[in-house]
């Protein structure tokens, strides 16, 4: 059986695709570098992470992009004897605007380098990319609609303007012909995710509506012609847990169709895993993926009869799942980052962390604060557990409060919480407690344990946090000398959270646990880190 979901914690916007008996899917990774995570599988049980192409300031800087922006929705496809990736920049995220520019990349090979972008268009946003049996190309993305007054496809959803068609010409690299508006969504609204395919003459379009939250969903269509007109599927929609607050996986919604080599049929989506009482998805959006049957009427349906996802569908046949490590150790070793890890927007990483000037060790760079949408020295894995334990140790020694060092868990700007070794004016070196729990758009923090603790003035410092569904506690001890201590207050964790702070469709990203350090004196002082540990409880 597969298990949903395939791909858990912060792996949204899943796009499949199949090249012989290798199935890889490509998400989207916002303001996290490098950019978009790609997950290779030969059973659609286990899956790898094995690439983020998007690595050179050429392809991807995204310096200044405001949490939630960044890479949107990515399409990886495959034809012509190479792999093409479509994915949008985007640089804006509240008001009026998006300013979402979208770009092709493509590589003889998944794990290979990737080309130069080529720049398609910024008319709106989740791009995809459809080959079509004669040999056409096909781009097609949502339309954006800066202007209030505007239509769209819903009256309560009047910004997203339906689907845009237009060829692409691979010799010249650049769109030709008209451009049409091809499908303006269901009444459910905010119609976005666009994918085609095709099948026995029929075009097939299937798109994400409903929002990013508890009323999202897959909406299929289909049209004798490319560009429409497009009738809806009989249940309008394909996938969707809307109607049903019980399911297991809520805000099902945006994904793709893939068929196997003996013909089989899935077709991925996002969805999050709430908890009560608040129903927040402390895991952020996450990748699952759902058997699907033909009927006699030409139209696609879940296997189960329903439109409601499951956590566990037949597979292949003949995969045994591997079971993942529950304690998961990063030594920082050999002089590369762990796959596990990103870090927040910039191209030039040398400039905020290295494994090189102390071999064995994340030195971490300070730059500017936490809260920078620029140059952040904030290194992180996903959370991938409702329930974890995270601890590392640093070396770290301030001469002035500007200077901060320490472990968090973290969301965006103003969704974190993090336990940091500082300089106080009277505690001299000392470890306490950054907290911002949702304030929008100040990002005003807390000091939930005031000035802290006083700590030896040199010798490392163990930092620790346990997340146990909703309950943040955090912890410390100087290494060597005694037991764990715990430090400040219980916290809410489930602000770090997609509904945390300004609620549904405020943000939507996921959760990290990492470590992080800054330097507002503007003297890039610098922290060392010896070893990580993450741990399922």
């Amino acid at each position: 059986m597969i298990r949903n979901p395939i791909l858990p914690g912060f792996n949204p916007d899943p796009s499949i695709c199949r090249v012989g008996d290798d199935y890889y899917i490509a998400t989207s990774t916002f303001e996290w570098y490098p950019g978009v995570q790609i997950h290779h599988s030969r059973d659609l049980v286990n899956w790898k992470l094995v690439r983020r192409p998007l690595e050179r300031a050429s392809q991807l800087d995204m310096r200044g992009n405001p949490d939630s922006c960044g890479i949107w929705a990515p399409c990886l496809s495959y034809a012509d004897g190479q792999f093409w990736l479509v994915y949008t920049d985007v640089k804006r995220f509240d008001g009026n605007f998006k300013d979402a520019h979208n770009y092709i990349v493509t590589s003889p090979t998944i794990e290979g380098e990737w080309s130069e972008p080529v720049y398609v268009n910024s008319s709106g946003f989740d791009p995809s990319l459809f080959h079509d049996e004669d040999g056409r190309k096909w781009f097609i993305n949502m339309q954006w609609n800066h202007r209030t007054e505007s239509y769209g496809g819903s009256p309560k959803s009047p910004a997203f303007d339906g689907i845009l068609l237009q060829e692409w010409d691979p010799q010249t690299k650049a769109l030709k012909g008209p451009i049409k508006n091809i499908f303006a969504g269901s009444p459910l609204g905010l119609v976005e995710g666009p994918h085609l395919f095709r099948k026995n003459g029929w075009y097939y379009l299937t798109t994400a509506e409903g929002g990013t939250g508890y009323d999202h969903a897959v909406t299929m269509a289909r049209s004798r012609n490319i560009d429409g007109p497009y009738e809806l599927h009989p249940n309008r929609h394909l996938i969707t847990s809307k109607d049903n607050p019980e399911a297991a996986l809520q805000r099902a919604g945006h994904g793709q169709y893939v068929e196997t080599s003996d013909g089989q049929v899935y077709h991925t989506h996002l969805c999050g895993r709430p908890l009560p009482p608040k129903r927040r998805c402390t895991l952020g959006r996450e990748t699952a993926l759902q058997k699907c049957v033909w009927h006699e009427d030409g139209w696609l349906y879940l296997e189960n009869g329903t439109t409601v996802p499951d956590v566990e569908v037949p597979g292949l046949g003949g995969a045994v799942r591997a079971e993942k490590p529950v304690r998961s150790e990063y030594s920082f070793d050999g002089g590369k980052l762990p796959d596990d890890f990103q870090w927040l927007r910039t191209p030039q990483p040398e400039r905020i962390f290295n494994l090189t000037e102390r071999p064995g060790h994340l030195r971490l760079i300070g730059r500017e604060s936490v809260g920078s949408w620029f140059e952040q020295a904030l290194v992180a894995r996903r959370q991938e557990h409702h329930s974890f334990r995270a601890e590392t140790v640093v070396e770290f020694a301030p001469d002035t409060y500007q200077q901060v060092a320490g472990l968090t868990h973290y969301y965006n700007r103003h969704k974190f919480h993090a336990v940091v070794v500082t300089l106080h004016e009277k505690l001299g070196r000392c470890v306490t407690i950054f907290s911002c729990d949702g304030d929008y758009p100040n990002g005003r923090m807390t000091f939930p344990a005031d000035a802290g603790v006083a700590i030896p003035a040199d010798g490392r410092v163990q930092l620790s946090m346990e997340i146990r569904d909703n309950d943040l506690q955090f912890f410390w001890q100087t290494e060597g000398k005694g037991a764990w201590q715990p430090i400040g207050p219980v916290l809410d964790a489930g602000v770090v959270s997609d509904e945390g702070g300004r609620g549904e469709h405020g943000s939507f990203t996921g959760a990290f646990a990492g470590v992080f350090t800054f330097d507002t004196s503007g003297r890039a002082k610098t922290a060392d880190f010896d070893w990580f540990n993450y741990e399922e409880l």
